[in-house]
């Protein structure tokens, strides 16, 4: 099959999970955790509005310092919504966009999922589990995006002379 015959319809999860914007952050992070998955859609009356990822949960819960006070933590997760912790705009693809375009996204905006959307609905998600599952099943996006992948430039941490 050829890489521009391939697209993010054939590699993508159907079945997605999602939450709305009023619901609180530990509800988001139990659909994470017994689905292990790392993102979840954010709807607002069935629209795509936003993505909460396992990161913004994350940094959202008190430190560790109150680590053995469990109850404590879960109301608190209880009163804070997806929406004060998610990212509004979300980058999404189309089912027929190809996957070597999705794979570019991706890799250049450093991000873990995304979105797809026809026609205004949210018909499902292409992540890097989707990505490696095509990459374990032999298929090839091209040669050219395998010969010359887009490393971003590391930055010194700071100009000291050695």
């Amino acid at each position: 099959m050829r890489s521009s015959n391939i697209t993010v319809s054939q590699w993508m999860t159907k079945e997605v999970m999602t939450v709305e914007v009023f619901d609180s952050i530990g509800l988001a992070r139990r659909i994470m955790a017994e689905n292990r998955i790392n993102q979840l859609p954010v709807l607002d009356g069935g629209k795509l509005v936003g993505i909460v990822t396992d990161r913004d949960i994350r940094d959202a819960y008190p430190t560790s310092m109150v680590i053995n006070r469990g109850k404590e933590i879960d109301r608190f997760a209880d009163t804070y919504t997806v929406e004060e912790v998610m990212s509004f705009n979300v980058m999404t693809v189309h089912s027929q966009t190809p996957l070597a375009t999705a794979v570019r996204l991706l890799r250049e905006h450093r991000i873990g999922s995304l979105p797809v959307v026809d026609g205004g609905k949210l018909v499902g998600i292409v992540t890097r589990s989707d990505i490696l599952d095509f990459v374990l099943s032999g298929s090839s996006l091209s040669e050219s995006l395998v010969a010359n992948p887009r490393k971003p430039t590391a930055k010194k941490a700071s100009s000291r002379k050695e």
